[in-house]
């Protein structure tokens, strides 16, 4: 019965991530042929230009040769057409940012690492529609304990387990649990899903990002008695703290 609401549920969640996708536009910024894959989400082009996947993270332990073999494998000697979601489609250090899609697919290189269980979806993705394309991808491959999801050490860590959150401070991670309350100081909103704030784990938002998480589905003073997910890169101030900078990286588990 178990492995049976595992497969119904992420059969469901590839039909909704489906549907994201149509609704999920991007706009396309050029092409390239693949010469080298130097990790789970970074490529070198034949024309020299380095390309990093935009809106995933891979891993960077005993996985990380897993997913980058797994991206050599969709990706070495295709050429991509690469596609960008809003204006920016480079970063500091000279990279290209964008989604690519090898020549005659539907789906991006992005979306096959997901489906595979290989990549998380990293936290701020810029659109509704195509975060929840690629959190559909993601939440099937967790469903069906794919890839790094049949690793217990990448499964959402419990609010309440603060030595496994102090022990993840500095790196990516998914949080989950009941939120406690929601108070807002200043320009900072606090997400609480303890009583002690200088040791309990806390997500923030600033309080000038009200409006766009209210516009998305994610109010963050309704927030308070609901049990939520979180994504993002954990830091400690007191105690652990994620900083939601986009709506995407919160989801509401049912």
């Amino acid at each position: 019965m178990r492995y049976a609401l595992a497969a119904a549920f992420a059969a469901g969640a590839m039909m909704s991530a489906a549907a994201a996708q149509e609704a999920c536009k991007l706009a396309t910024i050029g092409a390239g042929g693949v010469a080298a894959v130097r990790d789970g989400r970074t490529l070198t082009l034949r024309d020299g230009r380095e390309l990093r996947l935009a809106a995933i993270e891979t891993p960077g332990t005993a996985q990380a040769e897993t997913a980058r073999a797994a991206l050599a494998t969709l990706a070495s000697g295709s050429e991509l057409t690469l596609k960008r979601l809003g204006t920016n489609d480079s970063d500091r250090y000279g990279r290209v940012v964008a989604f690519a899609f090898p020549a005659g697919g539907a789906h991006s290189l992005q979306q096959a690492l997901l489906e595979q269980g290989l990549a998380r979806v990293s936290g701020r993705i810029g659109d509704k529609a195509c975060a929840d394309a690629l959190l559909g991808s993601e939440r099937a491959a967790r469903a069906a304990a794919r890839g790094l999801w049949s690793d217990p050490n990448f499964a959402p860590l419990p609010a309440e387990h603060l030595a496994q959150l102090a022990a993840e401070r500095g790196h990516f991670a998914l949080v989950e649990g009941k939120v406690l309350s929601v108070r807002e100081s200043g320009s900072t909103i606090y997400v609480n899903f303890g009583r002690r704030w200088t040791r309990d784990f806390t997500v923030i938002v600033a309080a000038r990002q009200k409006r766009a998480f209210a516009a998305a589905g994610v109010e963050p003073k309704a927030l308070e008695g609901k049990r939520i997910r979180v994504r993002g890169w954990i830091e400690q101030r007191g105690g652990p703290v994620i900083e939601a900078a986009a709506p995407e990286q919160i989801e509401f588990i049912n």
